[in-house]
């Protein structure tokens, strides 16, 4: 499904999606295209874009093909989203002690939807940390 969304092929792309976007929360999914976890999230970005186009904008960036923030944003997982609002990183609280980025596929497009929108309210308020409306630290259930 990451061929319906669209991809930025290099650092200077990166960041010029990120600078431009005024108004809307700009989700960077950083992974590969074949991974599994990412065709899993894919399906739910390529599935929720439409829906949430007037308050974000979904991009995609390879991580071997732009390894320029592997190291700034520690992107050693699978499949990383991040979120970005007027150039500012925005970090949201979900329960698993990295409020930097959401490292695991959510397979719920409701609840990615929710989390997008709490990012923007949140973010629009000035706010650099969010809290999910869910919390994800019993996710894995042992």
């Amino acid at each position: 499904m990451s061929y319906l969304l669209p991809h930025l092929h290099s650092g200077f792309a990166v960041d010029q999606a990120i600078l431009s976007e005024e108004g809307r929360v700009v989700v960077l999914r950083f992974g590969h295209d074949y991974d599994q976890t990412c065709m899993q999230m894919d399906e739910v970005l390529a599935s929720v874009a439409d829906q949430i186009k007037n308050f974000a904008v979904i991009y995609l960036v390879d991580i071997s093909e732009v390894p320029d923030f592997n190291t700034m944003y520690e992107l050693y997982d699978p499949c990383t989203i991040m979120f970005f609002f007027r150039n500012k990183h925005i970090m949201i609280d979900l329960g698993t002690g990295n409020n930097n980025k959401v490292n695991w596929a959510m397979t719920d497009k409701q609840e990615f939807i929710d989390v997008v929108e709490v990012v923007y309210r949140g973010a629009r308020k000035g706010r650099g940390l969010v809290v999910s409306p869910k919390d994800y630290s019993t996710k894995y259930r042992y």
